[in-house]
């Protein structure tokens, strides 16, 4: 067998074993009142990130709470807050994985699943964010630690756009950007 041949041959077993990988993954349906998202989580780029957002998935922790921060041509946040603005409690942060995951090929696009955090990089505990548009500011670089994608949606992104579409105001603590008719998540559920 040439050389050429074997690479060409390894190349095709690459490309068909790759999609075979993207549906083992791990798949979580959140059930809104503006619709259903289905997202698939990457435990094989970030492996901690997807152990700490399934772990809250099994826990229950996001059923009841709200996007609670939503800015059409960026990105719709939530995960963190009920309704009446109580901060739902959290376990200890997720260590930051940004730059493995960028360097796995999970970039701040649209569609793509990323940890919500404050200006620490290894503050990430349950708040998630959905980029609506590409996004790669928040991508790692030698001079930002960037956000950690982990995931992305497959099912629901029409019920994503109409969500980020939502006029918004005040709420709660926020001076703006909280959907002025709240969007709950009424469960989050793990369907593979």
């Amino acid at each position: 067998m040439t050389r050429r041949v074997a690479m060409t041959m390894t190349l095709a077993a690459t490309l068909v074993a790759g999609p075979a990988l993207a549906q083992d993954a791990p798949k979580v349906k959140f059930t809104t009142t503006a619709g259903d998202i289905v997202v698939e989580v990457y435990p094989d780029k970030a492996p901690k990130t997807v152990e700490n957002f399934l772990q809250y998935v099994k826990d229950k922790h996001y059923d009841g709470t709200v996007f609670h921060r939503v800015i059409d041509n960026f990105m719709i946040q939530g995960g963190g807050y009920e309704p009446n603005f109580n901060e739902k409690k959290t376990r200890p942060p997720v260590m930051h994985e940004g730059a493995a995951a960028f360097g796995k090929g999970l970039k701040n696009e649209a569609g793509m699943l990323a940890m919500a955090r404050t200006n620490n990089p290894n503050s990430a505990t349950a708040q998630f964010f959905i980029n609506v548009k590409d996004n790669a500011f928040l991508d790692p670089t030698l001079r930002q630690d960037g956000y950690t994608v982990f995931g992305k949606v497959v099912g629901g992104m029409d019920v994503v756009n109409k969500i980020k579409a939502m006029p918004t105001g005040a709420g709660g603590p926020f001076p703006s950007d909280v959907p002025k008719t709240a969007v709950v998540i009424t469960s989050a559920t793990l369907v593979k």
